[in-house]
C-alpha cells in the first residue's frame, strides 16, 4: 500500500520519520504477530511486510527491492511488495501490513486483519496439493486449525482432491490421510497438525504428475433393485470390466442406497476372489468408507468409484502358487464357502464368547483344514461372524507381536498386510453382516497360516520382568520409548517398554499419543501408518484384556523396526510451526 493508508491502522506503531526511513531503506519494528519490515524505495512508496520470509523465515529486510519486487536472497523467492503475493509458489505469500504517514512520520499497523484467513488458507491448501508443496500444506493445516476449521473439513479438502486428481484412483496417500484422520479423534487439537500434514503431503505426492480421473454417469433408470445392481456389479468385476462395474456402483449411489449396502456391494465383489492384491483392495475399500464417515456420504459418488479400477484389476491369490501348492488353500476355501450357509443357519447358542484366544491359537497352527473346520464349527455353535473375525484379526496381530527379527526385513510387510486386511474385514462386517463378507474372514485365516514360518522361532512376548526398574514411572517410560526409536532396530526394547506401561495401568491415551509422535516425526512409508491406526482400532475392540495389550505390543515392534528415518517431512513441519508462532528462525549477530 502507498504512503497513506486507506483503512485505519490496527494497533499503530511509529516506525521513524520519512527522512530516516528513506535514508536507511528499511527498518524492522516488533509487531503483535512478529517482526515487521518497513521499506522505503526509490519511487517514494512505503510498504510493510512480515519480516520473515514465508518460505524459511529468513529476514526480508536483508533482501533487495527492484521495480516493486522484493527478493529474498536465501532461496531467491520474489514477492510483489504491494500485495505480498509470491511469484514462486514454493515460498508462499508474505503477510502485508497497512502503513501511513502522519506529519512526516511513518506509522504501521501492529497487527493484521485476519478475518478472511480461513478462506485464504483453504485456497492455499488446494494450491499446495496441486503443486505438491509440503511447506504450504503444513502452514495451511496450522492456520486452518487455528481459525477453528475442524480436522474433518481439512481432510475433506485433501480427500476430494485425491480421488479426483489421480487417474489410477485410490492410492496409499488417501489411505494415509484417512488413517491419520481417524487418529485425530484421539488427539487434542494442537496435536492434529502432524497427522493431517502427513496425510495431505502423501496425497499430493500420489497425485503429482497424474492426469485427473473422470467419472462415468449412472444408468438412466429407476427400475432396478439393489440386489440386481449388486449382481451386475460383481459380474463386471469378475470379468474385469471397470466401466460396467463403475456405472452399476454410481447407479446404486444415485438411488440413495444405504452406506451399508454400498459397503456390501464392494466388499462382496472383493471377497469373490481370495485375498485380492495381497490384502490392499479390502483395506482400501474400508478406508474409503471411513473417509466418507468423516466428510459425509453425500460424497460417495466421488469417492467410491476411485476403487473400482483396482478392484477389477487386482491379482487374485487363488492364482498364486503359494495358495495352491503344496496345500491347495483355494480348494479348502471353496469347500468352506459351500458349508458356510449351513453354519450360519444354525440356531445353536451353545458357544460362550470368552475372547479370541482359544480360536486364535487354532488359526495360528499348522493345519489349515483344521482351522477352517474349527471356524465353521464355532459358527454352528453360535459364535457370531464378528467374534470369528475378531479371532482372526487377533491371530494376525500375534504374527507381528511374535515376528522374529532374524527374518528378512521386508517380511514385516507380509505380516502387516494380513493384519490390516483382517482389520478391514472386521470393520466392514460391523457395517453389514453379509455372508459374502464372512468368506473374507476365512481368506484372512488362510493368510495367517501362510505367514506361519515368520514366527519360527517365535519372538517372545514381554513378561513381568520387563524393565521392572521403570515400574510406575509414566513419563520415563514414554520418554524412553521415543529415545529407543532414535536408534535402528530397537524392536524388543520398544516392546518391553510398552508392556511395562500397559502392565502398570498408565493412561492409554498418552501411549496412543506417544506412538503417534514416534511415527509422525518419521518419513514413514504407508504401511507404518496402516499399522498404527489398525493397532489402535483393534486395541479399542479388545480394551481391558491382555489381548488388547498384545496388539499394542505388535504395533510398537513394527514402528520400532521402521525407525528412525531421515525425518525431512517433520523438519518442514517444524519450520511451519515456528513461523506460525512468530519465532525468528534466523537471528542477527
Amino acid at each position: 500500500m502507498n504512503g497513506t493508508s486507506k483503512t485505519a491502522l490496527r494497533d499503530p506503531i511509529r516506525v521513524a520519520s520519512v527522512d530516516e526511513l528513506k535514508e536507511k531503506g528499511s527498518i524492522v519494528v516488533s509487531g503483535n504477530d512478529g517482526p515487521i519490515a518497513v521499506f522505503h524505495h526509490d519511487d517514494g512508496q512505503v510498504h510493510a511486510v512480515d519480516n520473515r520470509c514465508p518460505h524459511m523465515g529468513f529476514p526480508l529486510h536483508r533482501g533487495t527491492i527492484k521495480d516493486g519486487i522484493l527478493t529474498c536472497h536465501w532461496h531467491h523467492a520474489d514477492f510483489d511488495l504491494e500485495s505480498g503475493c509470491t511469484f514462486d509458489l514454493f515460498a508462499d505469500d508474505v503477510p502485508v501490513y497497512a502503513v501511513e504517514t502522519r506529519n512526516g512520520d511513518v506509522w504501521v499497523s501492529g497487527s493484521r486483519d485476519q478475518s478472511g484467513d480461513a478462506e485464504y488458507w483453504r485456497n492455499r491448501l488446494r494450491e499446495g496439493l496441486e503443486q505438491n508443496i509440503s511447506l504450504v500444506n503444513a502452514k495451511a493445516v496450522i492456520a486452518l486449525l487455528k481459525s477453528g476449521v475442524s480436522y474433518k473439513d481439512i481432510a475433506e479438502t485433501g480427500g476430494r482432491y485425491g480421488v479426483r486428481y489421480r487417474s489410477s484412483g485410490w492410492g496409499p496417500g488417501l489411505t494415509i490421510l484417512t488413517a491419520m484422520t481417524n487418529l485425530c479423534g484421539y488427539l487434542p487439537k494442537d496435536e492434529q497438525i502432524l497427522p493431517l500434514y502427513q496425510g495431505l503431503t502423501h496425497v499430493a505426492r500420489d497425485s503429482n504428475g497424474q492426469p485427473p480421473r473422470f467419472d462415468l454417469q449412472p444408468l438412466d433408470t429407476e427400475n432396478l433393485s439393489f440386489e440386481q445392481l449388486k449382481r451386475w456389479f460383481r459380474r463386471f468385476v469378475e470379468v474385469r470390466d471397470t466401466e460396467g462395474a463403475t456405472r452399476c456402483l454410481l447407479t446404486a449411489v444415485s438411488m440413495d442406497c444405504e452406506p451399508a449396502q454400498l459397503v456390501d456391494m464392494m466388499m462382496s465383489a472383493a471377497t469373490d476372489h481370495v485375498f485380492l492384491d495381497g490384502g490392499h483392495v479390502a483395506d482400501f475399500i474400508n478406508k474409503s468408507t471411513e473417509l466418507l464417515d468423516h466428510i459425509g456420504w453425500e460424497h460417495a459418488g466421488e469417492v467410491l468409484p476411485s476403487l473400482v479400477g483396482q478392484l477389477c484389476a487386482a491379482a487374485r491369490s487363488e492364482e498364486r502358487n503359494a495358495w495352491r501348492h503344496p496345500v491347495d488353500l483355494a480348494a479348502i476355501i471353496r469347500k468352506a464357502n459351500a458349508a458356510l450357509p449351513g453354519a450360519l443357519a444354525s440356531t445353536s447358542n451353545g458357544h460362550v464368547w470368552e475372547g479370541p484366544v482359544e480360536l486364535a491359537e487354532v488359526i495360528l497352527g499348522d493345519d489349515p483344514q483344521a482351522t477352517v473346520d474349527t471356524m465353521l464349527a464355532r459358527l454352528r455353535e453360535g459364535m457370531t461372524p464378528l467374534q470369528l473375525s475378531q479371532a482372526v484379526t487377533y491371530a494376525a496381530a500375534l504374527r507381528i507381536a511374535r515376528f522374529h527379527t532374524q527374518n528378512e526385513f521386508g517380511d514385516w510387510i507380509t505380516v502387516l498386510h494380513t493384519f490390516t486386511y483382517a482389520n478391514a474385514l472386521h470393520q466392514a462386517l460391523k457395517r453389514t453382516g453379509s455372508p459374502e463378507l464372512i468368506r473374507g474372514v476365512f481368506h484372512g485365516a488362510m493368510a495367517v497360516y501362510l505367514d506361519r514360518f515368520l514366527n519360527v522361532p517365535p519372538a517372545r512376548l514381554p513378561g513381568d520382568r520387563a524393565t521392572a526398574d521403570l515400574a510406575g514411572k509414566t513419563d520415563e517410560i514414554l520418554d524412553a520409548f521415543l529415545t529407543e526409536l532414535d536408534t535402528q532396530q530397537q524392536v524388543e526394547p520398544a516392546a518391553r517398554l510398552v508392556y511395562r506401561y500397559l502392565a502398570d495401568g498408565h493412561p492409554v491415551d498418552r501411549l496412543f499419543r506417544t506412538l503417534a509422535i514416534s511415527l509422525l516425526r518419521e518419513d514413514a512409508e504407508f504401511h507404518s501408518f496402516q499399522m498404527l491406526e489398525a493397532g489402535i482400532r483393534q486395541y479399542e475392540e479388545l480394551r481391558g484384556s491382555a489381548e488388547a495389550d498384545h496388539v499394542l505390543i505388535a504395533t510398537a515392534r513394527y514402528l520400532a523396526a521402521h525407525a528412525p528415518t531421515q525425518r525431512a517431512l517433520n523438519q518442514t513441519a517444524q519450520i511451519a510451526l515456528r513461523l506460525s508462532r512468530g519465532e525468528a528462525l534466523y537471528e542477527e549477530e
